[in-house]
């Protein structure tokens, strides 16, 4: 599972993908989001120092997305607020396998690790922009689904 962390960068790239040329506050992206200000102000620096946004001070500052969100890999934002692909499946405490049932498995976790890496690489912040745009084409602002 995504770390809260990771999460919360999605969501805020997600956010500023939304509308990419356009400058936003953390307080702006925190309210759109709902997300805690001061953590999403920690996770915005370590975006920052990861070159996936750019930042501006002044009253019409704030955060935008540094390259155009096809070229925003998920892994580059993952890794820059240290939630990386290996953390999400349990690897064991690295010890040798006494059982071969045992090293089996964590060949399996290595593999399943390497799965997520390569996915990670080649989504990016555009198709969880698609997802988000056809999740909001899809349901009604109640939540009900739209037919018709």
């Amino acid at each position: 599972m995504l770390r809260r962390s990771g999460i919360y960068a999605l969501k805020a790239l997600l956010e500023l993908a939304l509308d990419p040329p356009r400058w936003q506050s953390v307080s702006a992206l925190a309210e759109a989001q709902d997300l805690p200000g001061p953590m999403l102000e920690q996770l915005m620096l370590k975006l920052r120092r990861a070159a996936l946004v750019e930042a501006r001070r002044g009253r019409q500052g704030g955060y935008r997305l540094r390259r155009p969100p096809a070229e925003v890999p998920l892994a580059a934002i993952l890794a820059a607020v240290e939630t990386p692909a290996g953390s999400l499946i349990a690897l064991g405490d690295g010890e040798e396998d006494p059982r071969p049932s045992d090293r089996v498995t964590r060949v399996l976790n290595r593999r399943l690790v390497q799965a997520l890496e390569r996915e990670l690489d080649q989504l990016t912040l555009e198709d969880l922009l698609f997802d988000l745009r056809s999740a909001r084409a899809a349901f009604s602002e109640s939540g009900g689904l739209l037919l018709g």
